[in-house]
């Protein structure tokens, strides 16, 4: 499980990076499936030796593998009347079932979609001088977006993607940066952004979409906190105020609670409660 989580760990640490470095994130997810794959397949001995080494210098008991699995706290006719041995359990359930849910939530995250918006978004790397530039990936990204492009802006976007990688090759101001925020920003003070202007229209799309994921995961993570049992029944408005409330929590504890009372009080007039006169 270790090897899992260390390869997962640094999934997680390359995707949420200020500069979103695409092809090794890519690699990463590839690399980790791969990972799972082959602990699934051959990895149970290895994984037990270690448990069992573990165990041993630490005085813990092991359990015979081929015995019946006992849970804690039942009686052993229990665990007969069940027909489950310890391998069944601690192989089978707990050591295939974690790698099988990590898995899963890679394939849910990492879809055939998502790694080819990801490959595509590679494109604008500026690595090596845009060594990483294909046209066709970039062009491919603006079928994810339909919405965004007409077919006008599309014919345009052609004539002006080739321009682009070539001013973008031979400005010898560009040839300091290493990210694509910095790219965005000296695009903007040389005035590029409307020379190129629906280049530069996909380009915020694909800085904005980290965010955009980063986002949606904070509010997912909130929510968990937020909606529990005795606030189980509170309206979709009620409870998009607590949200907002909570994950933007830093900012609401400079407001001043006298300020939000006589705000609330000015939206209608209100009876005074004299014991608090």
């Amino acid at each position: 499980m270790y090897v899992i989580l260390g390869y997962t760990n640094e999934l997680s640490k390359c995707l949420h990076r200020r500069d979103q470095d695409i092809l090794n994130a890519i690699s990463l997810v590839n690399v980790a499936k791969n990972k799972m794959q082959q602990l699934r397949s051959d990895g149970w001995d290895h994984f037990l030796k270690r448990v069992t080494s573990f165990c041993i210098k630490h005085d813990v008991e092991v359990p015979a593998m081929d015995g019946d699995y006992v849970p804690y706290g039942k009686p052993a006719r229990y665990a007969r009347a069940q027909n489950q041995t310890n391998d069944d359990h601690f192989r089978r359930k707990v050591y295939i079932g974690v790698i099988d849910q990590i898995s899963q939530e890679l394939d849910n995250q990492f879809d055939e979609i998502n790694m080819e918006l990801l490959s595509c978004m590679s494109a604008f790397s500026l690595s090596n001088s845009f060594a990483s530039f294909d046209a066709q990936k970039v062009c491919r990204l603006t079928e994810f977006y339909p919405k965004d492009f007409s077919n006008n802006d599309l014919l345009k976007f052609e004539l002006q993607l080739d321009n682009y990688i070539d001013d973008m090759r031979q400005n010898d101001s560009l040839k300091g940066l290493d990210n694509t925020v910095d790219l965005s920003v000296k695009l903007v003070q040389t005035q590029r952004h409307k020379v190129y202007d629906i280049v530069y229209l996909l380009f915020k799309l694909i800085l904005l979409l980290p965010m955009a994921t980063a986002s949606v995961e904070r509010v997912c993570s909130a929510l968990v906190k937020v909606k529990i049992k005795s606030r189980n029944r509170l309206g979709d408005s009620v409870l998009d105020d607590c949200l907002v409330t909570f994950i933007e929590r830093d900012i609401f504890f400079q407001v001043n609670e006298d300020d939000i009372i006589k705000i609330f009080m000015s939206f209608k007039k209100r009876r005074v409660n004299k014991a608090n006169k």
